[in-house]
């Protein structure tokens, strides 16, 4: 009975329209109050918080204010480089700009993290098919810059093959591990079609260095797919034959490789950018203080690890290297406990690309590599390459996301490829039955 009344108590239940359809007579199913937008925006934050790799993410964001610092000693000499008497660029223009794409990136990055495994796999499919469909664009609409035809204007510069690496890293990693469900699928032969068309693409703009970076990620997804020595050698075999045929061939790889191979001059861009890199010794001449990179064409993107050396010295330089061995290490250890093929193929990809390229970067400063036209990820001044590469991150971290309360069923990267290998050995006998 209510307190001061003669009416009985009631339970609460909801009326028809609430009511769940159900045999006659059934009770109606209890209401649930539906969670508030706000409180479910923090529920989500905190189990990305909780399963992202916090390592990694400090390393990357560490890496950025490196960039940051880098840009801040480049963008005066870039400026007066570019500069004419007619007209003087803003000294630090590429700085600011800098900046806004930086926050840019890190948005994107931070946003894409936020994905499930596969929702990021979707995206980076969309993102890698609508890249392809825009690089076959640019020999026919592209705007050329020092001699290459590798970028579409819309609205800003886009550089289609930067957005296709991340892509493209992801996609080939989707189509290898349809092999785990059937052995029988012609998935090499596939995925070696699609880098051949991309590469031939690439080598029309010209763009040779691109062109072994996605030769690279595709021959580390075969090895780790679970190849036969036997096939990994032919492939060998097959890539060195068919880079002494680009030599014989391709004029701009010819170009760049005998320019490498014969020392450069006093006024070759890389021999220039060594001699600048070398100028700072162990400690650097301070910032904005260094002479010879007010000399070097493109010293905010290509050779800005010649102006970290000038200014910055040789220490930071190899402190440099050292943080992005601490990112490729932290990936490939987090990927070596993955019990999911894709995951392992897409994540150890996505880090051989970006170490890859980071390390060619810094070899071409050095002189141990021919020019190739790379961007030192995350560091150098750059529009499409900084997203890029920020979107590229952001499908790592998301798909490298893990509920740490969750056991792994499996030993990882060590059984993975065990099990490709024994299911492609089995194959043959399947079909002789």
């Amino acid at each position: 009975m209510n307190a001061g009344t003669d009416k009985p108590n009631r339970p609460f239940t909801m009326g028809p329209a609430l009511a769940r359809s159900g045999s006659p007579g059934a009770p109606p199913a209890a209401f649930h109050a539906p969670i508030p937008a706000r409180r479910a925006w923090r529920e989500k934050v905190r189990i990305w918080w909780r399963e992202i790799d916090k390592p990694l993410l400090g390393l990357i964001v560490l890496v950025m204010l490196v960039g940051t610092a880098s840009v801040l000693a480049a963008s005066p000499a870039s400026a007066q480089y570019l500069s004419t008497s007619n007209a003087s660029v803003d000294p630090f223009l590429f700085f600011k700009k800098h900046l806004a794409f930086q926050g840019a990136g890190l948005a994107l990055m931070l946003g894409v993290s936020f994905l499930a495994r596969e929702e990021a796999r979707r995206l980076a499919v969309l993102a890698a098919l609508a890249m392809f469909a825009l690089l076959m664009l640019v020999p026919l609409i592209g705007v050329e810059k020092n001699g290459a035809v590798r970028w579409l204007n819309v609205g800003m510069s886009l550089q289609p093959s930067e957005f296709l690496k991340p892509g493209f890293a992801v996609a080939l990693a989707w189509i290898f591990s349809w092999r785990q469900r059937d052995p029988h699928l012609p998935v090499l032969l596939f995925a070696t079609s699609i880098t051949g068309v991309i590469c031939a693409l690439l080598m029309l703009q010209p763009n040779l260095g691109e062109a072994i970076l996605f030769a690279g990620t595709w021959f580390a997804l075969v090895f780790l797919s679970g190849a036969a020595l036997v096939h990994l050698g032919a492939l060998v075999a097959s890539g060195a034959a068919l880079l002494t045929l680009v030599y014989f061939t391709y004029e701009n790889g010819r170009n760049r490789i005998d320019a490498f191979l014969g020392g450069g001059t006093a006024f070759d861009q890389v021999d220039l950018a060594y001699r600048t890199l070398t100028n700072g010794g162990w400690f650097g001449n301070g910032l904005w203080l260094g002479i010879r990179k007010n000399n070097l064409p493109e010293a905010h993107t290509d050779y800005i690890f010649s102006v970290i050396g000038e200014e910055f010295g040789l220490i930071i330089c190899a402190i440099i290297a050292v943080l992005y061995l601490a990112i490729i290490a932290r990936v490939l250890f987090r990927m070596a406990s993955e019990d999911d093929l894709f995951a392992l193929l897409a994540g150890s990809a996505l880090i051989a690309q970006f170490g890859g390229q980071a390390f060619i970067n810094m070899l071409v400063n050095l002189k141990l590599f021919p020019s190739t036209g790379m961007t030192l990820p995350l560091i150098s001044y750059g529009g499409s390459s900084t997203l890029a590469i920020c979107f590229a991150l952001g499908l790592l971290l998301a798909i490298s996301r893990r509920n740490p309360f969750l056991e792994r069923e499996t030993p990882g990267l060590k059984d993975l490829t065990s099990r490709a290998s024994s299911a492609r050995e089995e194959s043959p006998k399947e079909g002789r039955r």
